[in-house]
């Protein structure tokens, strides 16, 4: 196998392979992300947390917090850390609920889903430079139906809270 990065950035980087696979030559583009953690909590009212975040080049969109894992975070510290960073609340406790791979053909990204509990309100948002978001509280039976309905787009936030929807019988 050869490789070759043609591009190296903040949270990617593009690497073209040439490769062999049952003897055939074969050229794969792929994007190389770390990976990141997506986190599903409910606040002491039972709402769920999330995130109005501009994402260029969608706009403004409703999701669960997560962020890019740092080099050699765990996934679960990395969901412990961009929890409190982006809602300000603190977990007891992190549940994986699914990893999956949001762009399996060209894209090395696995995203470590997680349920919160034993939430607590700790601080202020502690945002990246970068980051333009708002925190939303969101009924969950609500935040379903915006998934039916198409409003929520985000993959992150439709596979935790279904996964978390079907382990919990709310579906």
């Amino acid at each position: 196998m050869k490789k070759k990065k043609i591009f190296q950035g903040k949270i990617l980087n593009l690497t073209i392979y040439d490769l062999m696979i049952k003897g055939r030559k074969v050229k794969r583009e792929m994007i190389e992300h770390r990976g990141a953690a997506a986190i599903l909590a409910f606040d002491e009212n039972d709402k769920v947390i999330l995130v109005k975040q501009h994402r260029f080049p969608h706009g403004y969109v409703i999701e669960i917090p997560a962020g890019t894992l740092e080099k050699k975070e765990t996934p679960v510290k990395c969901a412990f850390r961009e929890l409190k960073e982006e809602t300000g609340y603190k977990a007891k406790k992190m549940t994986p609920l699914i990893t999956y791979y949001p762009s399996i053909g060209y894209n090395t990204e696995a995203i470590h889903c997680f349920f919160a509990s034993g939430l607590m309100k700790i601080s202020d948002l502690k945002l990246d430079e970068d980051e333009i978001l708002s925190v939303i509280k969101m009924d969950f039976k609500k935040l379903i139906l915006m998934i039916k309905n198409g409003k929520i787009k985000d993959s992150k936030t439709i596979c935790a809270v279904l996964i978390y929807a079907i382990k919990n019988k709310l579906l």
